[in-house]
């Protein structure tokens, strides 16, 4: 079972008329303080990573979402956000888009991958378990060994979300799965080739057993590089003009225990990456184990 996913899956939804986020340095809430909207519109056009919303991602494919959940600063209501940089979507209105979409589609899974959260409490932590049950409630496969996870298990149990959560509340919880269970190793580079030998290298060293595993076709951006392209943004300046050689490497690829396992990108409808990590799974070899 091969995923195909989205990196930031939430930054569709960027708000330009909402406060920074707290994981953003010293130096950018100076520069929004001193700039005002016109530096939010700048922020939204390197920090939106996707075009398409929650159904739209699920109608074109994708099945893996990267989750970054946020409070408000001084918010009476506690509500939680998705960030990044700017705040997108209320956490609640995106988990009900999904649920929507698992409800008229029985026999698809998802996997939501809640991997940063920034400045919330255990009652914050406790509001989103419940919301979790709330809206999924029977449709969430509990925390088993990764090995024993196959779509005819998930199809048998009636199971179509796997909530891995970076955080220790996950030991508390049955449905929550450990985030180290869903290792993303990061490159941060701006270099195609130093990010095609970093995603191999990661492939190479991969664990055979006890985790999925997350190679993210995804280039970030230095100071440097912002400031050149600072009008038009994250597409246009790194992932157009790299997404040839990156797509190469994925096509390359061979599902498996010792191969790649759940594939992330910006921008997922460029190009064909959809569709070339799908066929994938066709050349799986019936040798290996199901991850």
């Amino acid at each position: 079972m091969k995923g195909k996913g989205s990196h930031d899956s939430f930054s569709f939804y960027i708000d330009e008329a909402s406060p920074v986020g707290p994981e953003q340095p010293e130096t950018v809430q100076n520069f929004v303080s001193v700039f005002g909207t016109v530096a939010k519109k700048l922020m939204r056009k390197w920090l939106a990573t996707q075009t398409m919303n929650f159904t739209g991602q699920l109608g074109a494919g994708i099945r893996y979402f990267d989750l970054r959940i946020s409070t408000k600063p001084r918010d009476p209501d506690n509500e939680l956000y998705f960030a990044h940089g700017l705040f997108s979507a209320k956490v609640n209105e995106g988990l009900e888009e999904i649920n929507a979409f698992l409800t008229d589609h029985h026999k698809e899974v998802v996997f939501l991958d809640f991997n940063h959260f920034y400045g919330m409490q255990k009652y914050h932590h406790e509001k989103l378990v419940q919301m979790l049950k709330d809206i999924y409630g029977n449709k969430m496969c509990p925390a088993i060994f990764a090995q024993e996870v196959s779509l005819k298990y998930l199809w048998e149990k009636d199971y179509q979300v796997l909530v891995f959560y970076h955080s220790p509340v996950a030991l508390e919880v049955p449905f929550l799965w450990p985030g180290q269970m869903m290792p993303a190793p990061w490159a941060n580079t701006t270099d195609p080739e130093k990010l095609i030998q970093f995603l191999q290298a990661s492939i190479t060293e991969r664990r055979k057993k006890g985790s999925f595993f997350i190679s993210q076709v995804v280039l970030t951006p230095k100071a440097s590089t912002v400031v050149k392209g600072v009008a038009s943004g994250l597409r246009e300046t790194i992932t157009e003009r790299a997404l040839p050689a990156m797509m190469q490497w994925v096509r390359m690829q061979k599902p498996g225990e010792s191969g790649i396992n759940i594939v992330t990108a910006d921008f997922v409808e460029l190009g064909d990456f959809i569709s070339t990590v799908i066929k994938l799974n066709y050349v799986f070899d019936e040798g290996e184990a199901n991850t």
